[in-house]
């Protein structure tokens, strides 16, 4: 896998990888940029959240029919010291339709601990809730 980052000005960036698609980046106002792009943790939150976001939805394959909509929030906490990166990350499945708890918790732990590239390569320690059609479900 490879990925071509090029400077496009200021503090601006796009990438592009072997999908072919272009990923705008930028830095906000406070670190010299225009803010016309995601910033890198952004990405880094979003490639988390894709990555067992697709996980999750292969394990549930046969399911996916009785799943009206699935959301997918990270929330990221950071040192405050340089480099600031992520100390933790909660990750929130926001799951309505018809299917039982354990099966979408069983999918998220399979795909955290077996699948997810993404989580397997960061450092923070990472944690997980579902939302289940509005109520909170815990992991039983």
């Amino acid at each position: 896998m490879r990925v071509t980052t090029t400077w496009q000005g200021k503090r601006a960036f796009s990438s592009v990888g072997d999908s072919g698609y272009p990923i705008g980046m930028d830095a906000t106002a406070a670190y010299g940029g225009d803010g016309k792009g995601a910033t890198p943790m952004e990405l880094l939150l979003a490639g988390l959240a894709g990555c067992i976001g697709i996980d999750v939805t292969m394990i549930l394959e046969q399911f996916l029919g009785t799943i009206r909509n699935i959301e997918i929030d990270a929330d990221g906490a950071r040192k405050e010291e340089m480099p600031t990166g992520f100390t933790s990350i909660e990750l929130t499945f926001k799951v309505d339709g018809d299917i039982p708890d354990y099966r979408i918790w069983k999918a998220i732990e399979m795909g955290s601990k077996k699948y997810c590239a993404v989580s397997d390569s960061l450092k923070a320690d990472i944690r997980y809730k579902l939302i289940l059609n509005g109520v909170e479900a815990t992991k039983g």
